[in-house]
């Protein structure tokens, strides 16, 4: 694919990768293409969280410029069978495990190919079986940002990991889909977006029914937190574009009980 590479590469990893670690991926990929501009959207991520990782990558991925390469390792897999892999969008690159903690974010962004990484000419000489985020993935995403061609990292492959929070379905006229994060507000933040809630028919004003883990409520959709009473609980699209199950000025969560990877069902 043929585009202006911007030389920018951002580092997303769960919280096992910092300090030294998160080091050590920055000096390989200054090693092999100087010019890159890194930058860290978080290491932060809770452990072996797939799911908040994807959301994190999911919600940042859009904003950067085109051609830059996202690295998200967050693997809980590293050292076995599953495979390190290269995604490439229809604006930008993802680097990371074949485990879908790069397929939200991917999907958003208009996923065109998925690469295994098996040329070993772009990697470190000695793979390590516990640290792939230094040997493998810094290295891959350096060689990308310097312009080598996603192919050149080995075969195509078409069965890759899709989990299933990465997209929702349509059951019986309902929206099916999952928790993907809860905020720091207490806000639940769902795999459901607009397009979905379009093919429902659902619109700002209604009330729409949102079942949580089996437990249903009648709830305002909105296009603010405020537009209904302190400790009313709402639903709107939220700015990652997905839907949030809310209460103005307390915790969704809280009220709803609810955890990521709970069930959430939507009907009007």
């Amino acid at each position: 694919m043929e585009r202006l590479r911007q030389k920018i590469v951002t580092l997303l990893s769960d919280f096992g990768l910092r300090g030294s670690y998160v080091a050590e991926m920055k000096a390989i990929i200054m090693n092999k293409c100087p010019e890159a501009r890194i930058v860290d959207v978080t290491h932060e991520i809770d452990k072996f969280d797939i799911r908040m990782g994807a959301f994190v990558l999911a919600s940042g991925a859009p904003y950067f410029p085109d051609g830059t390469v996202h690295v998200a390792v967050v693997d809980p897999g590293v050292g076995t069978s599953r495979r390190p892999i290269v995604v490439e969008s229809s604006r930008c690159f993802f680097v990371g495990p074949d485990n879908g903690v790069l397929m939200l974010a991917a999907l958003k962004e208009g996923l065109r190919h998925v690469y295994a990484i098996e040329n070993t000419q772009y990697m470190l000489p000695r793979i390590s079986k516990t640290f792939h985020g230094r040997d493998v993935f810094a290295p891959t995403a350096a060689y990308l940002a310097k312009g080598l061609a996603a192919p050149e990292f080995g075969s195509e492959i078409k069965d890759y990991v899709v989990p299933t929070f990465s997209k929702p379905c349509l059951k019986d006229n309902a929206i099916s889909g999952e928790i993907l994060h809860i905020d720091d507000f207490g806000n639940i933040i769902t795999n459901i977006t607009l397009d979905f809630l379009d093919k429902v028919n659902v619109c700002e004003s209604q009330f729409i029914t949102v079942e949580i883990a089996k437990e249903a409520a009648r709830l305002k959709f909105c296009s603010a937190y405020g537009d209904v009473s302190r400790n009313e609980a709402l639903v709107l699209v939220g700015s990652h574009d997905f839907l949030e199950v809310s209460v103005n000025q307390g915790s969704a969560a809280e009220r709803f009980r609810a955890k990521r990877g709970d069930s959430v069902l939507v009907w009007r």
